[in-house]
């Protein structure tokens, strides 16, 4: 059984997803609010991590 790999995301890509800037990704990132991880000293974002943050200010907006 093979699962898939999750697809993860570059800073620009997560600042065209939510709309914002890329300070604000790194706040988010910064604050533990979005999960991240460094490939090779780059900066990658899971796609979950994005849907989760998401969901969870759709909770506190509710």
């Amino acid at each position: 059984m093979t699962t898939a790999a999750p697809v993860l995301l570059t800073v620009p890509e997560v600042m065209a997803r939510l709309k914002v800037g890329r300070t604000k990704v790194y706040d988010l990132i910064r604050t533990n609010r979005l999960a991240s991880l460094k490939v090779d000293g780059c900066r990658r974002i899971p796609d979950d991590a994005v849907r989760d943050f998401i969901r969870r200010g759709m909770g506190e907006a509710a």
